[in-house]
């Protein structure tokens, strides 16, 4: 459950940024999982392909990136780093 309420504000924010630049297509998708995150790159991804189904990423290529240092303040977090829209 909690990776869906996760997944679900990652997807907002997503959608924020399509609707802001008036873009039907979001073309990639740049995470970055804090190393205290909880969640592994295929773990994140597969609930991401689901969360993206209808959406405007649905078809988009997600790049993610493990963090490893521990002292790091966003260790816990789960951070979009950026969105590449279709122009």
């Amino acid at each position: 459950m909690h990776e869906q309420s996760l997944m679900a504000d990652l997807m907002r924010k997503i959608n924020s940024v399509g609707k802001e630049q008036q873009s039907n297509k979001v073309t990639r998708v740049k995470v970055r999982l804090g190393a205290l995150s909880h969640i592994s790159a295929d773990h994140f991804r597969e609930h991401f392909v689901l969360a993206a189904q209808g959406s405007c990423a649905e078809e988009a290529e997600l790049d993610i990136e493990v963090l490893t240092d521990l002292n790091d303040p966003h260790a816990q977090d789960i951070m979009l780093d950026s969105v590449e829209l279709e122009e």
